[in-house]
């Protein structure tokens, strides 16, 4: 999937590393609130992130940062404390292309253990990333 976002590629770098800004976008309920963020971005490092939706239900994801390469691509692990043991996998490409940044996404391996429509939830998360990073432009 690949998305625009219109924001500098250090701002979407720092969207996807950076607890503090994680929680402001992370969960695809628009209405949702961001609880804790732990993210030890470097390869072996370990990211666990809590939100709430608008209808107070929590949620847990955690994984592994398998590649970090700075401004360019994410590579990680990816579980829900909900659906233990079931293990997919994200990698994220960012290519800048003048003030905005070309983001490809990948969910692999999802298989059908999950109960999760992960590509309509990455759609609709994606929308608050990219407004809470015009939002920050405009600070």
């Amino acid at each position: 999937m690949d998305t625009i976002i219109h924001a500098p590629i250090e701002n979407v770098w720092k969207a996807w590393t950076d607890p503090s800004v994680i929680l402001s976008w992370f969960g695809s309920d628009s209405g949702g609130k961001g609880l804790q963020a732990n993210l030890d971005v470097r390869p072996g490092g370990r990211f666990k992130i809590s939100f709430a939706n608008a209808d107070h239900a929590e949620h847990t994801c955690f994984g592994v940062y398998d590649e970090v390469k700075e401004f360019s691509k994410l590579s990680f692990s990816w579980e829900w404390k909900s659906e233990p043991g079931v293990v997919s996998f994200v990698t994220l490409l960012l290519t800048p292309e003048n003030n905005i940044t070309r983001m490809h996404f990948e969910h692999a391996h999802v298989g059908n253990a999950s109960k999760h429509d992960y590509t309509h939830g990455w759609r609709t998360t994606f929308i608050k990333l990219e407004q809470v990073l015009i939002q920050q432009e405009k600070w």
